[in-house]
């Protein structure tokens, strides 16, 4: 009878958000393996478990834990992996791709949602918001008030790294404020008409700030240096909401306290969780603990999108669409 059809055993690393809910509607048709809980090596896990590697097809993760060659060698019958970010920097996708295996991420599913936390982080700083809300809750009514002038978000230059899918939708955004939109990617886009810059120092001395939307790779590591930094100038303004270790965060953090860049808004951080403690007393630093893409929204798209995706790959035998060749 179907109804006693064994489970299909999934491994589940690094708690993705989504696994609370999904595991309890999905519950009765996989048995997900939660490795995350565990302080054990992961083959010890599995021996502890009396789980058979070779029983592993699928992978649901996020990038808390890498998952390196090392760990997809130890699954032999390995197929898929889901993970639920729109980045892959925590997969080996050479390897996967050396060993068949598809890769599905959550990218695209959220680009207006982070697009939206950029642009929200950009006129938090340049309107000074968050650092208003802080002034007002802890003056003393009696006396006059001395808060600085703040500046407006209209008519700004705004360079934007990366002009994919989220950098598409904060420049569309933007060009509602009549910002003038220029860009930096791998390569030049023929379909826009916004100025070019393969030279990210160039965009930066261009533009009044920054909003850093690329991926994570090894040729985009610290993309944003101290070079950059002071191109941009004492009152240019930086926003990520792509990967902490895009921005050499050292640097990022030397040049605030000297005044060498007028502020910057925050939504990743280059070693997660740990946020440089020398940025919390700074009134021109907005701060977001990575959620640009945890809306309500969001949320139920990607757990759509892992439901399918694991029935097709289980059960519809159907092709995958949302696998990565990156």
């Amino acid at each position: 009878m179907a109804g006693s059809r064994a489970l299909e055993p999934v491994l589940v690393l690094g708690l993705p958000s989504i696994f609370p809910a999904f595991e309890t509607l999905n519950s009765h048709k996989y048995s997900f393996l939660k490795a995350f809980p565990s302080k054990l090596p992961l083959p010890q896990f599995l021996a502890t478990h009396n789980v058979n590697p070779s029983s592993i097809r699928a992978i649901l993760c996020n990038p808390v834990q890498p998952l390196t060659a090392d760990i997809l060698h130890l699954f032999p019958s390995l197929g898929l992996v889901v993970t639920t970010s729109a980045g892959t920097d925590h997969i080996d996708l050479l390897e996967c791709r050396r060993l068949a295996v598809q890769v599905v991420t959550a990218a695209g599913l959220f680009a207006e949602d982070v697009a939206d936390m950029a642009v929200g982080l950009l006129i938090d700083v340049l309107c000074k918001i968050s650092a208003a809300d802080r002034y007002l809750r802890n003056s003393v009514p009696s006396e006059p008030s001395n808060f600085p002038r703040r500046s407006k978000l209209g008519g700004k230059r705004v360079g934007i790294v990366g002009l994919g899918r989220i950098g598409g939708e904060v420049a569309k955004r933007l060009e509602t404020f009549d910002c003038r939109i220029l860009y930096h990617s791998r390569n030049e886009k023929s379909f826009v008409s916004y100025p070019f810059y393969s030279n990210v120092v160039e965009l930066a001395s261009n533009s009044d700030a920054i909003v850093i939307c690329c991926p994570l790779t090894e040729q985009t590591r610290h993309i944003i240096n101290r070079e950059v930094i002071l191109a941009l100038g004492k009152d240019g303004v930086i926003v990520n909401v792509g990967r902490g270790a895009l921005i050499d965060e050292r640097e990022l953090v030397r040049c605030l306290m000297e005044g060498d860049i007028g502020g910057a808004g925050l939504d990743v951080f280059e070693s997660e969780p740990h946020v440089p403690k020398e940025l919390f007393s700074l009134d021109n630093v907005v701060l977001s603990p990575h959620v640009a893409a945890h809306t309500e929204e969001s949320f139920n798209n990607k757990c759509e999108v892992v439901a399918g995706t694991l029935e097709a790959f289980f059960i519809s035998k159907s092709p995958i669409i949302h696998a990565t060749n990156d």
